[in-house]
């Protein structure tokens, strides 16, 4: 962080539940100065717990191979303009995911998981 963004007052940090990605691990890779320090300048948003976060990363990795990277890019350049020109189009489309599974198939589909009562 003072590396890559030693100016910026906040940087906002998006992870996933795991226990060891927390505050605490800070203080056990840095000394606690530094770690108080790196604390105070993140802002952390936690994906889901039990979200589909990762179906969506790996929707958009699918989109992305089959719209942009269908065939062979002969340089790094062109590369990177042509995934530049995709990741435009894509932010700006603003797409959602339109998820299938509704909370009645998840009792119906999962009904050991849901109690009767």
């Amino acid at each position: 962080m003072t590396v890559d963004y030693p100016d910026a007052e906040t940087v906002v940090l998006v992870m996933d539940n795991l226990n060891t990605h927390g505050i605490a691990s800070l203080y056990e890779a840095f000394e606690p100065g530094e770690a108080f320090a790196l604390a105070q300048r993140l802002e952390i948003h936690h994906t889901p717990k039990h979200g589909s976060w990762l179906n969506i990363a790996e929707i958009e990795l699918s989109a992305l191979s089959r719209q942009c990277l269908d065939r062979r890019i002969s340089d790094l350049d062109t590369l990177n303009t042509e995934l530049t020109a995709w990741q435009h189009t894509t932010n700006t489309n603003q797409r959602g995911v339109d998820w299938q599974f509704t909370t009645d198939d998840a009792r119906t589909r999962l009904r050991h998981l849901y109690p009767i009562g």
